[in-house]
């Protein structure tokens, strides 16, 4: 594939505009910068999306028929080659923007499974990331978070590649009191341009 014609797309769905995972995320991306310039970060806090309805109109063409500002974020999600999503835990879930996020996401398992038609049958080996933190040290704190994510790319044909799940992280910008996650972040940006170069 033409190297002009990739793109990466980074889903940030904390409440919280400078949080502990937004942090992550920019480092991330900041090494990502270093091999490419073809990056879009999407605020979930920042847009308007309804929870899934369940009406199933998506089941006639695999599109949601929701009219709100998921149908934007809908075309970037299927034209990315490298899709980044971050969100804090929260009652060992994901946060209530990425959960709605998500939800709205059943169009494309719906157009993937039901009606088996292929998502971006031009970019068949495309890879996501995940990105989480949470306040508590719990050995299985990210154990459903991590579920959750690997389905959700799985729904847009897109293979989980790597996560980075960081605990203790609670009030804003304790990370910065952590200076090895921030550098593990961008480091992650930096060995991405391998994964890309696969795709």
């Amino acid at each position: 594939m033409a190297e002009e014609s990739r793109r990466v797309l980074a889903i940030y769905g904390s409440p919280r505009r400078r949080g502990n995972s937004a942090l992550l995320l920019d480092e991330c991306l900041r090494g990502i910068s270093q091999w490419t310039t073809a990056t879009e970060k999407v605020v979930l806090r920042d847009l308007r999306i309804s929870p899934c309805l369940e009406i199933y109109g998506c089941a006639k063409d695999g599109r949601c028929v929701i009219k709100d500002d998921f149908q934007q974020v809908a075309d970037k999600l299927v034209e990315a080659d490298l899709i980044l999503l971050a969100s804090p835990i929260m009652f060992y879930t994901l946060s209530a923007h990425t959960v709605a996020f998500m939800d709205r996401c059943q169009s494309f398992w719906v157009k993937r499974h039901w009606l088996k038609l292929p998502i971006n049958p031009q970019k068949p080996h495309r890879k996501g990331v995940f990105i989480s933190v949470g306040a508590t040290h719990g050995k299985r704190l990210f154990e459903g978070a991590l579920l959750t994510a690997r389905y959700f790319f799985d729904a847009l044909d897109v293979k989980m590649h790597a996560s980075l799940c960081f605990g203790g992280l609670d009030y804003e910008g304790d990370v910065l009191k952590h200076p090895e996650h921030l550098q593990q972040a961008y480091e992650l940006g930096l060995a991405l341009r391998e994964a890309w170069q696969g795709i």
